[in-house]
């Protein structure tokens, strides 16, 4: 970056500079998280299953995390003005064609488009954002402010979007998505002066192969992972042949990372000790994080709450985030040693868990639901920013951004491990619930026929008739049968994830290598790992 002329114009105010920065970042995070602001409502508008509406959002994720070190080239071959023009006018046509298009295939395209330039719009102001702190102080406060927005995105796209998709079809939401991205972006041309922020790096050797190989190969594991369980895994020839072609995509990866001369990232990271437990921590805390899809739609599909309500109970996790983000980077600026920090975190998370086991039941106060989502609040948000800067200080010096690399791929399959365990307890656990709940039922002195024959009562006595009387007996008690199987599977869910929890609580407080994280000021340029 020249020495003479600064990035931004001389007259801009630091607030402003802030301001434009954030309205530019804030809907690329946002993009990621709308294909299941609301699923039932995308898969009845494209006439999708769910996990199709799920694997949309994989399928950006996968984008993202594959293309993250390739756009470090681009990001250097263009001036920063010039780029982040190029960035936000493409992003802007591809959340048009998806406000336009009603294929899903045509979707998933643009939606992989979507994640490259998310990628670049994340580097850019992220990059700018951190070039603006200049001491182990504003850095970790920066970190801070970065994650918990990142942290708050999904119940704040579940708030802002729920009016919206209540009032008109879903496809709008990608032309809101469309206009979000014109006020950062005028602002920030107004304000930057049109220069570099590193030497020019000229677009020759890209690593296209390895960037293809890896996205493929990611795009496969989402693949497996989401509809693993609806094609009864390895029953089905379409899982088959995707493990079969994700072990050969990524041995050949690795092996063309191993002898490349400039690797897409290193391999040889994984050798570091430091480094694995830190994505061990990271991996565990994005598969409990997922676990609380399960109490959203506890209250969405059992409770009867709609979008617009739980967006508006989903404020007080918000807020518990904001809180305990700010709490974590006290502890970190007062030096608290990051295993106390960590082991405070799960066991917020452990005590949100065990809490929600006896929270599940058929009938509940949204009143009742403040507390532990507070709680699941303040858990993620004392974890996130010490674990991501463990993360990155656990990475070694001389592999560059592989730690941030890493980082990514390990949220993508947190996250996809995540959905691949909702969706079996969802779906094989839950079966065996209703067996049992069956047989013990028709067991039990004939009660199964005893209620059904006391609902169908109920609705003879109001003036059905008796044929129809007959099917809506047998539905309700088909509905509450399912109900409380379906409730009984997330407990058994959480009572997992709870063990989990409680031993890697244990590992760390037993590992002795884990005491203070640090920030290198110099060395790895700030990147957004666990976008």
């Amino acid at each position: 970056m020249s020495a003479e002329i600064p990035v931004f114009r001389t007259w801009v105010p630091e607030w402003l500079i802030r301001l434009g920065l954030l309205l530019l970042v804030l809907p690329g995070i946002v993009l990621f998280s709308l294909s299941i602001s609301n699923i039932n409502a995308a898969a009845g508008y494209y006439g999708i299953s769910p996990n199709d509406a799920q694997y949309s959002m994989i399928i950006l994720y996968a984008s993202t995390a594959s293309f993250v070190v390739l756009e470090k080239r681009f990001f250097r071959s263009i001036a920063c003005k010039e780029y982040l023009l190029i960035v936000v006018l493409i992003l802007v046509a591809t959340c048009y064609i998806c406000y336009i298009v009603k294929s899903f295939y045509v979707l998933l395209i643009f939606r992989f488009l979507q994640g490259m330039l998310t990628s670049c719009t994340l580097s850019i102001t992220l990059t700018l954002m951190f070039s603006r702190l200049h001491n182990e102080r504003s850095k970790e406060i920066g970190y801070s402010v970065v994650y918990c927005v990142l942290l708050c995105v999904s119940p704040l796209s579940t708030l802002f979007t729920a009016q919206i998709i209540d009032d008109f079809n879903f496809n709008v939401i990608y032309k809101c998505a469309m206009f979000s991205f014109i006020p950062g972006g005028v602002l920030m041309t107004v304000m930057m002066n049109n220069i570099r922020l590193d030497r020019k790096l000229p677009l020759y050797q890209l690593d296209w192969p390895s960037f293809l190989l890896y996205s493929a190969a990611l795009c496969l594991i989402g693949y497996v992972m989401v509809y693993g369980q609806q094609y009864e895994w390895l029953d089905d020839t379409r899982i088959e042949m995707s493990l079969i072609a994700i072990g050969l995509l990524l041995i050949t990866f690795v092996v063309r990372q191993l002898y490349a001369k400039r690797p897409y990232f290193y391999i040889q990271a994984f050798g570091h000790r430091n480094f694995l437990l830190a994505v061990l921590l990271l991996f565990v805390f994005y598969i409990s994080r997922g676990s609380f899809g399960i109490t959203t739609s506890y209250m969405g599909s059992v409770l009867g709450i709609d979008p617009i309500n739980m967006g508006y109970l989903l404020i007080y996790n918000i807020a518990a985030i904001v809180v305990s983000v700010t709490i974590a980077s006290r502890l970190i600026l007062q030096k608290t040693p990051t295993r106390l920090i960590l082991i405070y975190g799960f066991s917020l998370l452990l005590v949100f868990h065990l809490y929600m086991c006896f929270m599940f039941g058929s009938q509940a106060n949204s009143i009742d639901l403040i507390f532990p989502l507070i709680l699941q609040g303040l858990g993620a948000g004392m974890l996130m920013v010490p674990i991501i800067l463990f993360v990155v200080s656990s990475s070694p010096i001389q592999y560059g951004t592989t730690g941030s690399a890493v980082g990514i791929f390990v949220r993508f399959t947190g996250f996809c491990s995540s959905i691949a365990l909702v969706n079996y307890f969802q779906l094989y656990q839950q079966k065996d619930h209703v067996n049992r709940f069956q047989d013990q039922l028709g067991g039990t002195s004939g009660l199964l026929s005893q209620r059904l024959n006391l609902y169908k009562q109920v609705l003879t006595g109001k003036g059905m008739a008796t044929d129809q009387a007959i099917k809506a007996s047998t539905a309700l008690l088909n509905k509450g049968i399912t109900q409380q199987a379906q409730l009984r599977s997330a407990v058994d869910y959480y009572q997992m994830i709870s063990w989990m929890l409680l031993a890697v609580i244990l590992v760390i407080a037993l590992f002795p290598s884990i005491s203070r994280t640090i920030i290198r000021l110099k060395n790895d340029q700030p990147a957004p790992i666990v976008y």
